[in-house]
Parts: structure tokens; sequence; C-alpha cells
């Protein structure tokens, strides 16, 4: 069965795209964060926090059957 890419249900503190993006590369979800709030601030805000928004409504959460 091929991965896919779910926001996270447990691991989340916004929506949920950061720890789906940890769990989908099996990486910390805190790297993740501190990655993303490092380019936020490199980007000056705009283009992350659009593709924040973009992702939360284009990803998927994840189902309940998943693991």
């Amino acid at each position: 069965m091929a991965k896919r890419l779910y926001r996270s249900v447990g691991q989340k503190m916004l929506g949920g795209i950061c720890g789906g993006l940890a769990e989908y590369f099996d990486v910390d979800v805190s790297i993740i964060r501190l990655l993303f709030v490092g380019l936020t601030l490199v980007t000056a805000l705009f283009p992350m926090t659009f593709f924040y928004i973009i992702a939360w409504i284009v990803v998927p959460v994840q189902p309940r059957n998943a693991a």
C-alpha cells in the first residue's frame, strides 16, 4: 500500500500539517515545526503562511483506521 499524506490527529497544534508531514517522512515533529518556523521567518511570513492555509484545506484528515 502506498504512503499517503494526512493531517495528523494525534500530533497537531494548529491544523495537523506539521504532524502529518512528520509522520509521512518518519521524523520528529519538532524538527518539522522548527523548519517551518525558520522558513516562515526567512520568507517574510506570507508565503509559508499561505502554504500552511492551503495545505490545511487540501490535505485530508487522517482516517481513524490508519496508523
